[in-house]
């Protein structure tokens, strides 16, 4: 397989590849460029897409350029968005990019990366670097982006900041003389915008690889935080298996495919067994490769237990009547279990209840209003298909 063929695979959108060929096959190390804004303390599979190919170009003997972008994540990236995103504070972003650096690292070679916070230049940027900056860019030339133009023709606000991201974006390309630049399909439009620029300055385009989004738990939308359907990296163990365990049967296959970068024949042997040990096969394979092997093999032989043996996990958290509620006589089924804290809402535990996903001792629950009173020895709640937890008297 060739370089270039090798760069290509997974990928959506490769512009410039003629010109990357040849710097390929050139003396000079490339210059390769991912941002990632800190928007929140934890990167999810969905960067995970993009570190992969990232880490592809380090194994090939070239520079990584990783972008934290304390300073764009002061806008809010508009792509794919159809709002405003929340302002963060600059204490909140700092915190957030140490913690995106600890797991960054989990992918990339430490030593081959080259760690940048874009506000090392922006800070120093005055207003008049800013309005020459914005001459950059036209209005119409904004609008041809498609999330903008849907919420111009829906009326819906656009903040004159979120125009500047894409050139603040493609500012970092000018400043690090990126070779190339890496990101989801959703970054097609920013990253073109850094070619538009280093060619107004007489200096070389980057290269534009542009990666798949990651489909998320549900299957349908992509992976994101805000649509709560994600896996973090710094998910535990049994949190990580469980989640995989959970997506579509179709879904896994690009997850093979992005996650692990399974060669295609290898993923066309897999579709002919049976898609549940494929499926433990992938969610095994990911948790050895955030915890460890062990982990892996521990989290399976846990879900098998429970699973296909219909007996209890080994490990489950156990609290103490007086732990959760104190002195009380009594108290109802949701309150008892929100107190656990292993559950999102209180109105999520009702609605589990209702739809008949718990159990106490085996025998399904159907009024969240019950109440329940200290066990005398001791009692295992389950709700839904992965959380268990024992209640002692």
């Amino acid at each position: 397989m060739s370089l270039i063929d090798i760069i290509r695979s997974n990928t959506e959108t490769v512009i410039g590849e003629t010109e990357l060929e040849d710097r390929l096959h050139g003396s000079k190390p490339l210059r390769v460029k991912l941002g990632v804004d800190p928007t929140r303390p934890d990167l999810t599979f969905g960067h995970l897409v993009v570190f992969n190919k990232l880490r592809q170009f380090q194994d090939l003997g070239h520079e990584a350029l990783l972008i934290i972008g304390d300073f764009t994540t002061l806008i809010g990236d508009p792509s794919g968005r159809s709002n405003t995103r929340p302002v963060l504070t600059k204490d909140e972003i700092v915190e957030n990019a140490q913690t995106y650096l600890d797991q960054a690292f989990k992918i990339l070679d430490k030593e081959k990366t080259t760690v940048f916070y874009n506000s090392e230049w922006f800070d120093d940027m005055s207003f008049e670097d800013c309005l020459k900056l914005s001459r950059k860019m036209t209005v119409a030339r904004m609008l041809e982006r498609d999330d903008f133009a849907k919420r111009y023709a829906a009326q819906a606000p656009i903040s004159i900041i979120e125009f500047l991201y894409p050139l603040i974006q493609g500012y970092d390309s000018l400043v690090l003389n990126a070779d190339v630049e890496i990101g989801g399909t959703d970054q097609l439009f920013n990253m073109l915008v850094g070619r538009a620029l280093q060619k107004d300055a007489g200096k070389q385009e980057q290269a534009v690889i542009t990666m798949p989004l990651l489909v998320g738990l549900d299957g349908t939308k992509k992976m994101s935080k805000s649509a709560d359907n994600y896996i973090a990296f710094t998910d535990s163990p049994k949190e990580m298996f469980g989640k995989i365990m959970s997506i579509p049967d179709d879904t896994m296959w690009d997850y093979y495919r992005l996650l692990l970068e399974l060669p295609e024949d290898k993923i066309e042997k897999l579709k002919t067994g049976h898609p549940m040990e494929a499926k433990k096969h992938l969610a095994s394979s990911l948790v050895g490769q955030f915890h460890s092997m062990q982990a892996g093999k521990h989290e399976l032989e846990q879900f098998e237990q429970v699973f296909s043996k219909n007996k209890l996990p080994d490990d489950m958290p156990t609290f103490t009547w007086s732990d959760l509620l104190g002195d009380a006589a009594s108290a109802p089924l949701f309150e008892v279990m929100a107190q656990s804290e292993l559950f999102e809402s209180k109105g999520a535990i009702r609605r589990l209840v209702k739809q008949g996903g718990v159990k106490i001792d085996g025998e399904k629950q159907d009024d969240p209003n019950r109440e329940v009173t200290p066990p005398s020895g001791e009692q295992i709640f389950q709700a839904g298909k992965r959380v268990f937890f024992k209640l002692v008297g």
